[in-house]
């Protein structure tokens, strides 16, 4: 987790446990890494083939719920998990940019 600018947890929503580990790791990165905001952390729920997905989806702990949850079936829809997961990249690349930027500015003056 050293240097981590950004997490992805990944749960089976159908086991409860998972859950419970999601919440887990998810205060891991927040406690450990200067304070991860939400928006670096993304929440996969990935269903096993055959089942369905629910459209409200996994009920979730208080800290859980704040953060970006993508429901995936790989089976039945890929390109959305890719679509979702490139605009989280996306994200964790533009707050790498512009943290970088705010050091050479900071250098500078």
């Amino acid at each position: 987790m050293q240097d981590a600018r950004g997490g992805v947890i990944v749960v089976s929503p159908d086991l409860p446990s998972h859950l419970e580990e999601a919440d887990a790791w998810s205060s891991c990165f927040v406690q450990q890494q200067q304070q991860l905001l939400d928006s670096q952390r993304l929440l996969v729920a990935h269903r096993k083939p055959g089942r369905a997905v629910d459209s409200e989806g996994p009920s979730l702990a208080a800290p859980l719920n704040k953060l970006k949850l993508v429901q995936s079936s790989l089976e039945e829809d890929p390109e959305d998990v890719r679509i979702e997961f490139m605009k989280y990249f996306k994200s964790i690349v533009n707050l790498l940019n512009e943290s970088r930027a705010r050091e050479e500015v900071s250098i500078i003056t």
